[in-house]
C-alpha cells in the first residue's frame, strides 16, 4: 500500500523505475515491510515457529511446501525487488543480521529434536536463513543457486523421513529406531545423499550454493555474518549426520518382535532415486565454475544492473570475487562439514565415552534445555500473545457481550416484559371494573375542568 501511495503503481516495472526518487526513509520502509512479509512466509525469525508444527500433514506435501515451493516464495520477492533493498543499507543489514540469527538458531534447535520430520523441518529454517542473509548482504546469485539446490536435497531429506516413517509402522521417534540401513538399504542411501549435500560435504549439490553464500558474506565485508554461516554449517553437518546415524546405524532399539521395518515400494522409492541425482549433481552441473556457472550467466543480468537512488547515487549489487578467496572458504567449509560428521559418527555410532551425548547435556547445564525447548520461543508467544489474547478473549466474552450487548438487550425486553405485565392487569375482562374505570375517569375530566374554569376567571 505505501508503494502505491507514493508511487501510484504496483507493477514492477513502474516500482523499479521511480524508486530511486523516494527519499531514503521511504524506501527503508517499504523494505523493511516487505521483509516482514518475507519473515512469515519463509520462516524467519521470530515468524518461523509454524513451519516445525505445519509436519502433521502427509510427507509429500511437506517436501513440495517446505521445501521447495511455499517457504521459499519470500526469498524470491526479495530477491525480486532488489532494486528496492540494494538502495537501502539499514534494510538489507537487518535482512542479513535475521537470516543469521535463524540459520544459527534453528541449527542449534536441530541438534537436540528427536523427531525426524521436526529435526528435518528446523534445517529447513535454517537453510531458509542462509538464503535470507546471502540477500542481505548482496550475495543475489547464491541465494537463488541455494534455493535450487536446497529443493532437491531438502525434498528428499523429507521424502526420506516419509519413507522410515512408513517402514517403522508411523514410528517418528528417532530414540526408537537405530540399524535401518540394513531393512531400508536405498532409503538409507539416498537420505545419506541429501543429509550429506545438506551438511555441505563436497562435491554434493548444498556445498556449491551454501559456500558462495558464506563467500559472498565475507567478499561482501559482512565478517561476522560469514562467521555465523560457517558455525551454523558445523551444527548442520552434526545435526544431519545425527540423524543418519541414529536412525540408520547402532544396534536396532525396536520391538524386534512386533516390528518389522521394510523398505518402500517403487512408488516411493523411484523419487528417492530421482532427487538424489539432483542432490548430488546439481551444484555441479548449474554451478561450476564458481560465480561462473550456467546460473551464475543466467542470474547476473538480473543483478548487475544500476539503480539510480536519491542525489544521483549508483548502487552496484555484485562484484567479482577473488579465486583465493573461493579456494580458502571451500577448504574451511569442507573441514567444518567433515568434522562435524567425524563427530556425529563417534558419537552416535561408535559410541566414544568422551562425546556421550548424555553427559555433554548434562554438562552444558542450562544450554541443552535452552536448545531442547526451542529457546522458549513457543512459551514466549504462549505468555506474550497466546495468554493475552486469551484474556481479552474472555474480557470481550463476559463483560462487553454478556454483561454490556447482551445485557443491553435482555434489560429492554426485561423493560418491555415488566410494563406489560403490570399493563395487562387493566384489562380484566370484567364490565363492572370497565365502567368503574369510565366513572373514574369522568370524574377527572370533570374535575379537572372545574380547575381550568376556575383559574381562567380568577
Amino acid at each position: 500500500m505505501l508503494i502505491f501511495v507514493k508511487l501510484g503503481s504496483i507493477v514492477f516495472a513502474d516500482v523499479f523505475a521511480n524508486v530511486g526518487t523516494l527519499k531514503g526513509g521511504t524506501i527503508t520502509l517499504i523494505a523493511l515491510l516487505l521483509f516482514t512479509g518475507a519473515c512469515g512466509k519463509s520462516a524467519q525469525l521470530p515468524l518461523f515457529v509454524w513451519l516445525p508444527d505445519a509436519m502433521e500433514g502427509p510427507t509429500p506435501v511437506s517436501a513440495l511446501i517446505h521445501a521447495a515451493t511455499m517457504v521459499t516464495a519470500g526469498v524470491y520477492m526479495i530477491a525480486r525487488c532488489y532494486p528496492i533493498f540494494v538502495l537501502s543499507d539499514d534494510a538489507r543489514m537487518v535482512v542479513a543480521i535475521v537470516g543469521a540469527a535463524t540459520a544459527f538458531i534453528a541449527a542449534t534447535i536441530g541438534l537436540t529434536q528427536f523427531d525426524i520430520k521436526r529435526v528435518v523441518a528446523y534445517s529447513t529454517v535454517s537453510q531458509l536463513g542462509y538464503m535470507t542473509f546471502a540477500l542481505g548482504v548482496g550475495a543475489w546469485v547464491p541465494a537463488i543457486f541455494h534455493l535450487a539446490t536446497h529443493a532437491f536435497f531438502k525434498g528428499l531429506l523429507f521424502l526420506g523421513s516419509g519413507s522410515v516413517i512408513h517402514g517403522m509402522h508411523e514410528e517418528q521417534d528417532m530414540r526408537q529406531m537405530g540399524g535401518l540401513k540394513k531393512y531400508m538399504p536405498i532409503t538409507y542411501w539416498t537420505f545419506a545423499i541429501a543429509a550429506a549435500a545438506n551438511a555441505g560435504i563436497i562435491p554434493l549439490a548444498g556445498f556449491w550454493s551454501k559456500d558462495e553464500i558464506i563467500v559472498g558474506a565475507w567478499h561482501n565485508d559482512y565478517p561476522v555474518i560469514a562467521i555465523v554461516g560457517l558455525i551454523a554449517a558445523f551444527f548442520t553437518s552434526l545435526y544431519m549426520f545425527r540423524v543418519v546415524f541414529l536412525t540408520f546405524h547402532g544396534a536396532e532399539r525396536f520391538d524386534t518382535a512386533h516390528l518389522h521395518p521394510h523398505e518402500s515400494p517403487p512408488v516411493m522409492v523411484y523419487p528417492l532415486i530421482a532427487l538424489a541425482i539432483g542432490a548430488a549433481f546439481l551444484g555441479i552441473v548449474i554451478g561450476l565454475p564458481p560465480d561462473k556457472g550456467w546460473i551464475h550467466d543466467f542470474l547476473n543480468p538480473n543483478f548487475t544492473e544500476t539503480v539510480t537512488a536519491v542525489g544521483g547515487a549508483v548502487a552496484t549489487v555484485e562484484s567479482e570475487v577473488p579465486r583465493s578467496t573461493t579456494l580458502t572458504f571451500g577448504i574451511i567449509s569442507t573441514l567444518i562439514a567433515a568434522s562435524g560428521w567425524l563427530i556425529a559418527w563417534q558419537a552416535y555410532s561408535k559410541k566414544n565415552p568422551a562425546l556421550d551425548p548424555r553427559r555433554w547435556a548434562a554438562r552444558v547445564g542450562p544450554i541443552y534445555p535452552l536448545l531442547y525447548r526451542k529457546w522458549y520461543f513457543d512459551e514466549i508467544y504462549e505468555y506474550l500473545i497466546v495468554h493475552p489474547s486469551y484474556w481479552f478473549a474472555r474480557f470481550l466474552w463476559q463483560i462487553v457481550d454478556v454483561r454490556i450487548i447482551d445485557g443491553a438487550v435482555n434489560g429492554v425486553a426485561s423493560s418491555v416484559a415488566f410494563t406489560s405485565s403490570r399493563l395487562r392487569r387493566v384489562q380484566t375482562g370484567f364490565v363492572a371494573n370497565y365502567a368503574l374505570a369510565i366513572a373514574l375517569g369522568a370524574v377527572i375530566i370533570v374535575g379537572a375542568f372545574f380547575v381550568f374554569e376556575s383559574s381562567l376567571f380568577s
